[in-house]
């Protein structure tokens, strides 16, 4: 089954780094992500932008509205994401508990909706 692990953390709390606690925590993550490789459980992983990059869509009775920034004014902004094959939601969360920045923040797990498009109908079906 595959869940999304999404690494949430205080901006600020990463600004204050150092340069050498950032680059410790980045080839961290980096030397996780290849223990998830090797372990089977890895998909695929990145971070995220600045929460000041942000855009937020919606839209409301057919009109479309844009948002700069997030949708919500929360301490920790969504600053990465990991896709992982699990064989349940506990082997997801013991992955999750080893993610480096889960230090500093926190790790949510959901699994994943796996939405089936309808096949597509063939020309020369009968009807």
């Amino acid at each position: 089954m595959k869940y999304l692990c999404l690494v949430y953390i205080e901006e600020k709390k990463l600004d204050a780094l150092s340069k050498t606690e950032s680059d410790a925590l980045i080839g961290e993550s980096s030397a996780y992500d290849e223990v998830l490789r090797k372990s089977g459980h890895y998909l695929v992983s990145e971070a995220l932008q600045p929460v000041q990059t942000a855009t937020t869509v919606r839209v409301r009775n057919g009109k479309l509205s844009i948002t700069d920034g997030p949708f919500a004014e929360t301490k920790e902004q969504l600053g990465r994401f990991i896709l992982i094959n699990a064989r349940d939601l506990n082997e997801a969360i013991q992955v999750a508990a080893k993610v480096p920045p889960a230090r500093l923040g926190s790790v949510e797990v959901r699994p994943i909706w796996e939405l089936t498009p309808p096949s597509p109908r063939r020309a020369d079906a009968v009807n």
